[in-house]
């Protein structure tokens, strides 16, 4: 692993590769399915979120756009006093988007690194929950 690949010149982890953002599992996720204007910031993108897809920009969420090519996504996010976006540009690969059933997609925060790592999400089994009422 090379300094570029997250390890400092001893050989050990550097801090930049373990700062990956951490969401709250609990927090929802909106996936926006259709390709936005990558020109839009903070403000454009509340506006989207609050008029385009009817969702509270405030809520306990987080927001995730893609451009046309898929390449590069942007994550809004309310935090008890101000917005924070995030950006991700790929070099030499594309993200795998959701079909379109509808505007927006609701993921988990773990379907969010997924998607982050490049796995297509669709393709994606996992197994069924299951509830008991007994031990025995």
């Amino acid at each position: 692993m090379s300094i570029a690949e997250g390890m400092d010149v001893w050989g050990h982890a550097n801090a930049l590769s373990l700062a990956m953002f951490a969401l709250n599992p609990g927090r929802v996720v909106y996936l926006h399915r259709d390709a936005i204007d990558f020109r839009k910031n903070i403000n454009g993108l509340a506006s989207l979120v609050e008029h385009g897809l009817g969702l509270d920009a405030f809520a306990q969420a987080v927001f995730v756009f893609g451009n046309r090519r898929k390449d590069r996504i942007k994550i809004l996010g309310w935090d008890r006093n101000g917005f924070w976006l995030l950006q991700k540009r790929l070099e030499g690969a594309r993200f795998v988007w959701p079909g379109k059933e509808s505007a927006a997609a609701e993921l988990t925060v773990q379907q969010l690194h997924w998607l982050l790592d490049g796995i297509d999400l669709s393709a994606m089994r996992g197994h069924a929950a299951v509830s008991y009422q007994k031990a025995a």
